[in-house]
């Protein structure tokens, strides 16, 4: 995740301004949070104060599983599976989707820089969504693949060059492992599992027999329900036992490879519930019990030592190294001698030279997570070790730690980044380790950057730095700037190699910015960007607009991203105030870090307000272009209230009758009718505090009668509560919500267009019914109305037995037509009901792909529909 500091300013009825943290913060276990320092107030520099995203992480994976688990924090296996088969069941309304961010999505655009707002110029280059797997076919030169964390599975014939989505349409896209089997075939396991949590779901473990022509259907699933409702984070194969393992969310899992592909996997080692191992003190809550990170066969062990780290990142009292002799029949607690510190044995990655000779270990370090506030620490980076033996025993020696990576040429050294931001300040999160299949000494390490070793960690150089900003070799003027090639997108997630005959060997690499290769023999500076071609599109969108361009050449459409800033697609040679937009077709980042919910002037595409995170309004009257080449224009304002209680992704929106009327919501709904005139944060007006630990979750106007929705705590557990306040009727209120309206997170609200009054509102709730979502709650419905200004609601979910009932996924975006028509986004699709047919409801078309669909919004002229979608970009349909 790239850390990017916003300006703030105040809004009028705030009160005193609150002080900026801008030093890495982290969460442990308990979910406590705790601050290294804080920076002071006005301060706007990108580089002198580093380390905010660590904390922004932690906020972006909550804003995504908060909704979809509260009230409980746990769903039962089988939820989304259920929820699919409803889906292909339904009735359908016709339509067909199409793609819409088709375009190389060009994060260094040269005109885009504005050097308080953008990251473009930073040397990441071309971008796509976050790759959290990667696989190359053992036998077709060429064919790689790669696993989007939320897009599903592309492949390129041509070697990255250009890329191929196989399996848009699976119940499940959020990948979490790919690997190929010596038979040819892929083996893909979904849900993603790079936060080593149980919160990301997937629907199970597919094998695809012809990858490199064939594309993944539902009848490839491997095994039965046992995997449903986990998350994934790697399958192996223990080709001389003959089975394949798979580490996931519930403990390590085996299947024998020659069984038949309806063969249940079995569960092989979970501490917690005392399966292979007995004794085993848990000392954590279910939902954080057996997580299984890594799993690894030993070359040469005839098939019958595995390796397998079993660990909550958090600390817990199952955490270690577990390891087996018989191929995972039985397993043992390891007691690792040499620098590994059993007590410390948090989230690790395994990797095996290909002769068995040697085992790497990277590791995070819980009590380094859960460290006090002011201690001192910028890393929970345990360490990097090698067992020269192989054993899992050890002894190990460290070979790497936060110090000697970040002096290899690291961009996040405390001269070059700042204090409070080191290498492996996420390595709860963005962790991998793999080894050179010709030479054992040759080493791979992902964290934040992409480091290398030749001589078995002796020495490291950092061959894919976190950025270029902050160094000597840096300018915005392009002629002065001297960095060179060894840089890409921060995170990294996935390393696989090629070894097809007569071909160089290439090393891939997969993270939050998309995919990189270069040869493993490769020791100058550079790598291939495997997004160029704007093919590989797994962008992870949280919002979409779009607005009229003035010189008549189409449609603007902008989005916020994760970690990916806010992206803006104009026409091909479009122009706006004499300057050409987009002489090469492609998208731009104007905005950079995070993006979140994005508003766009219908009249005029070039003026939008983007958001960073936590209500960071920005604002932009020229698409954010800067004529010159440094960008020293300052082209993006700081518009925001200041407001310590917003949501990560907080919501803000024009009124939909009103456009002299914007509203926003923190703990505060907030109103400004300066609008598109507005240059700072004083001109929002308070006009409701929804209490103490409240945050919006929705907020909607018309008329300036203005409805907001709340959660407070939003965490899962005893403590999450919601609710709905209003203006309706002249003076704001909470609303009394029925006992029978769900006790769930409230992910939007529309008032009905044809309702003058402002009486007439819909609440669309997230999450799951009672049946899957253990914890308190009443309610099945998704989809409520009321009709009297909130004293009565309507479920207009219908006969959870019927067909044409709404399905039971969690719900994300709403949107009333003019003529009534309901569509409401999903994590399974887009959905729609007719005015006067309450309690019916068809699936919008059926070419859309099932990553989560998270927003809605009309074109300017109000003919299609678009929704964002996380992990496979923004599409378009007629308006139903």
């Amino acid at each position: 995740m790239y850390w990017f500091s916003a300006r703030r300013s105040r809004g009028k009825g705030a009160g005193p301004a609150l002080a900026l943290c801008a030093a890495a913060l982290l969460i442990g276990g308990t979910g406590s949070v705790t601050a290294y320092g804080e920076e002071e107030e006005g301060s706007h520099g990108r580089h002198e104060v580093a380390g905010d995203e660590s904390h922004e992480l932690m906020e972006s994976i909550a804003s995504f599983n908060e909704p979809r688990l509260s009230p409980s924090g746990q769903v039962k296996p089988g939820a989304y599976a259920d929820a699919w088969a409803h889906v292909k069941n339904m009735p359908t309304k016709t339509g067909s989707w199409s793609e819409v961010t088709t375009s190389p999505y060009n994060e260094d655009a040269l005109h885009y820089r504005d050097q308080s707002a953008s990251n473009s110029g930073g040397g990441a280059g071309y971008a796509a969504g976050r790759i959290s797997a990667m696989a190359t076919d053992p036998t077709h030169k060429g064919v790689v693949y790669a696993g989007a964390a939320g897009g599903g599975v592309f492949r390129s014939t041509d070697d990255g060059a250009t890329w191929t989505p196989i399996a848009d349409h699976l119940p499940a896209l959020s990948v979490g492992a790919l690997a190929t089997g010596s038979d040819g075939s892929l083996w893909l396991a979904t849900g993603e599992a790079n936060t080593a949590s149980d919160n990301y779901l997937g629907s199970g473990v597919y094998r695809l027999a012809d990858p490199a022509t064939g594309t993944f259907k539902e009848s490839d699933k491997v095994g039965g329900t046992e995997l449903d409702s986990t998350s994934i984070h790697t399958v192996t194969f223990d080709k001389e036992a003959g089975y394949a393992f798979a580490a996931s969310s519930h403990g390590v899992y085996r299947r024998p490879l020659a069984a038949a592909q309806t063969a249940s996997w079995t569960k092989v080692l979970a501490p917690c519930a005392g399966t292979g191992v007995s004794g085993i003190a848990c000392g954590t809550t279910p939902e954080f019990a057996d997580i299984a990170n890594d799993v690894a066969v030993q070359p040469g062990s005839a098939g019958k030592k595995l390796l397998a780290n079993v660990a909550w990142r958090g600390g817990a009292g199952y955490n270690g190294f577990y390891y087996s002799d018989d191929a995972g029949s039985t397993w043992h607690r390891a007691n690792p001698t040499g620098a590994v510190n059993p007590a410390e044995i948090g989230n690790a990655s395994f990797a095996y030279a290909a002769d068995g000779s040697k085992l790497y270990v990277s590791m995070e370090s819980p009590k380094l997570l859960n460290k006090a506030s002011g201690a001192g620490v910028y890393s929970v980076l345990a360490g990097v070790y090698v067992s020269e033996s192989g054993n899992a025993g050890g002894p190990f020696k460290q070979i790497a730690n936060a110090a000697r990576l970040s002096a290899s040429g690291s961009a996040m050294k405390v001269t070059e980044i700042g204090t409070g931001y080191q290498p492996g300040s996420q390595a709860w999160y963005d962790q991998t380790v793999a080894v050179d299949p010709a030479d054992p000494d040759h080493v791979y390490l992902g964290l934040e950057e992409m480091f290398e070793s030749r001589d078995g960690g002796a020495n490291w150089h950092a061959v894919g730095r976190y950025w270029n900003f902050g160094l000597s070799c840096f300018s915005y003027d392009q002629q002065s700037n001297t960095c060179d090639g060894d840089v890409m997108h921060s995170d990294q997630h996935a390393i696989a190699f090629s070894q097809w005959k007569g071909a160089t060997p290439q090393v891939y690499v997969g993270n939050d910015g998309g995919a990189y290769a270069r040869p493993t023999t490769q020791q100058t500076p550079g790598w291939r960007n495997l997004n160029k071609s704007g093919t590989l599109r797994s962008l992870q969108y949280y919002s979409v607009g779009a607005g009229k361009m003035t010189d008549g050449s189409g449609d603007a459409v902008w989005g916020g991203l994760q970690d990916n800033g806010v992206s803006l697609q104009a026409p091909k040679g479009s122009t706006y105030q004499g300057q050409r937009l987009n002489p090469d077709g492609e998208m731009v980042s104007p905005f950079g870090g995070d993006g979140g919910d994005q508003l766009v002037n219908p009249d005029n595409g070039c003026e939008t307000v983007g958001e960073y995170v936590d209500l960071a309004l920005q604002i932009t009257r020229n698409c954010g272009y800067t004529a010159s080449d440094d960008g020293a224009e300052d082209v993006i304002t700081d518009i925001a209230p200041e407001d310590g209680g917003a949501r990560f992704i907080a919501p803000f929106n024009a009124d939909s009758k009103d456009a002299g009327y914007w509203v926003a919501g923190g703990r505060y709904i907030w109103g400004d009718d300066e609008t598109w005139a507005t240059d700072d944060g004083d001109a929002w007006d308070q006009l409701y505090d929804t209490g103490a630990g409240h945050s919006t979750t929705a907020v909607v106007s018309q008329n300036r009668v203005v409805w907001g929705a709340w959660c407070g705590s939003c965490n899962p557990g005893a403590s999450f509560g919601r609710g709905i306040v209003t203006n309706y009727g002249g003076s704001w209120h909470q609303v009394a919500l029925p006992d029978d309206f769900p006790n769930r997170y409230i992910s939007d609200l529309a008032v009905d267009p044809s309702d003058t009054s402002g009486k007439t509102v819909y609440a669309v709730v997230n999450g799951f019914s009672r049946h899957w979502n253990e914890g308190p709650g009443a309610g099945y419905g998704h989809v409520w109305r009321t009709s009297d200004g909130g004293a009565t609601w309507k479920d207009l979910s219908g006969d959870p037995a019927a067909s044409d009932s709404f399905p039971d996924a969690p719900a994300n975006g709403l949107l009333i037509t003019a003529d009534g028509t309901r569509a409401v986004a999903t994590d399974l699709g887009v959905f729609t009901s007719a005015a006067g047919s309450d309690g019916h409801w068809q699936r919008l078309g059926t070419t859309l792909p099932t990553a989560p669909a998270v927003y809605l919004t009309p074109s300017p002229d109000g003919r299609q529909l678009y929704v964002a979608t996380h992990g496979r970009g923004i599409w378009k349909t007629a308006m139903p």
